[in-house]
């Protein structure tokens, strides 16, 4: 008997070959060219539950074990099911969850709690030993910027910080603020590069740790501090002639973006410069997706720009400069899942098996949003006034060679300790 699985991949899967095993036999969808993809069910239910919420269920049937890849990877089965059409293949039930979905964030959105510190730790306090299967020397999780296209992760993280420092116009003695500091690789960066006086702050208590540590031993302790801190409740008697923010406006959350942006109004000197850099999206999201949602980043939400820029207008800031970078997360995503899978044993050891599989899902499906969903980065520079920056661009080149100079000279980063 056919499953409703494979009667629904006989309607989406036009192009490229995939092979489907079972219990029930073997069968082949496609046309045999393009991607190759062989898959391996342990038991017909899984068949079955996938059908009936692929967004969901996909996810969990290989987090369990019971999707197997034989041929290709997560990775490239997804894609293959990107590469073809889906609507045509909606069925009513997947309609019905869409629906619901909608409402449930509909009503999530519509309901202002405050759950930063429990959403960030859902992430970002997993054992520090987990981040450093993959990440680069820097301990950078967020887009690194591929310029150019043939370096190597570090090199490419490097060029990230560079290209923001370089945007933020950043001089010594300026007092900068960093909204999710990460595990201070920035907030150094901006000491030693260019002499600033930096004030991360994070609600990980695992970030704020590493953070900490390692300022201390680069002995910048006097001027790179880290503070578990929300940004709802920065103080504004206290202001900053700089204020960056990489990788965390994704959990603002689209309820909180006028509050984000105010709040930066509030902190920001009348002559400062805020740079952010952030993931988009070409078309404002119904609902989360349910396995990111749930399993990676509760309460998360990837905006358009659209979304954004009311936001930014109403909070009486300036557009000064965009610049968007449609590719180079797919290339950091590429590395992290290849430096993942080389040390799969270590994170087993870590967590465990579905653990993994969990995580290489995640890092497959969301290097899949860029080189098929048209997800991108948005690196913005606000100010409150226009002539706050230069009217040209050529200052960016010009003070990136700068600190390439200083790159050359700047002691290697010490490991860190766990």
């Amino acid at each position: 008997m056919t499953s409703s699985l494979r009667r629904l991949l006989a309607k989406i899967i036009r192009k490229g070959r995939l092979t489907v095993s079972g219990p029930t036999g073997s069968q082949v969808f496609g046309d045999g060219g393009g991607r190759t993809v062989a898959i391996r069910f342990t038991d017909t239910e899984a068949e079955e539950e996938i059908a009936s919420d692929p967004q969901l269920k996909l996810a969990e049937v290989y987090m369990d074990g019971r999707l197997l890849i034989e041929e290709g990877d997560i990775y490239e089965l997804l894609a293959i099911v990107k590469d073809n059409t889906l609507s045509e293949a909606l069925t009513p039930g997947m309609i019905w969850r869409g629906l619901l979905r909608i409402a449930q964030a509909r009503v999530r959105h519509g309901v202002p709690v405050n759950r930063n510190q429990r959403n960030v730790a859902h992430h970002y306090d997993l054992s520090a030993k987990l981040f450093d299967l993959f990440l680069d020397e820097d301990w950078q999780y967020s887009c690194a910027y591929f310029n150019p296209p043939d370096i190597s992760l570090y090199e490419a993280q490097v060029a990230k910080k560079r290209h923001i420092a370089a945007k933020l116009l950043a001089e010594p003695g300026q007092r900068v603020l960093e909204i999710g500091s990460g595990w201070g690789g920035m907030a150094m960066y901006l000491a030693e590069a260019c002499g600033t006086d930096v004030t991360g702050i994070t609600l990980s208590q695992e970030q704020l740790r590493v953070s900490r540590d390692r300022a201390a031993k680069r002995g910048l302790s006097d001027r790179v501090r880290f503070e578990l801190q929300d940004y709802y409740y920065l103080p504004a008697s206290v202001k900053y002639d700089r204020i960056v923010s990489v990788g965390m406006f994704e959990h603002v959350g689209r309820l909180n973006f006028g509050r984000f942006f105010r709040k930066a109004v509030d902190v920001l000197q009348e002559d400062g410069v805020m740079v952010l850099h952030a993931i988009g999206q070409p078309y404002p999201a119904r609902y989360n997706g349910p396995f990111i949602e749930k399993y990676i980043f509760p309460g998360g939400y990837i905006p358009s720009l659209a979304e954004v820029m009311p936001s930014i207008e109403k909070a009486g800031l300036l557009v000064a400069d965009i610049e968007i970078l449609p590719m180079h997360y797919a290339h950091t995503l590429r590395h992290w899942r290849q430096r993942f899978l080389a040390r799969r044993e270590e994170a087993v050891a870590i967590y465990d098996e579905r653990f993994v599989r969990m995580w290489e899902f995640y890092l497959a499906g969301s290097e899949m949003a860029f080189t098929h969903e048209n997800f991108f980065i948005f690196q913005m520079q606000l100010t409150k006034k226009r002539m706050a920056v230069p009217d040209n661009r050529n200052y960016i080149a010009e003070r990136e060679e700068r600190m390439k100079a200083f790159e050359a000279t700047r002691s290697p980063l010490e490991p860190v300790t766990f």
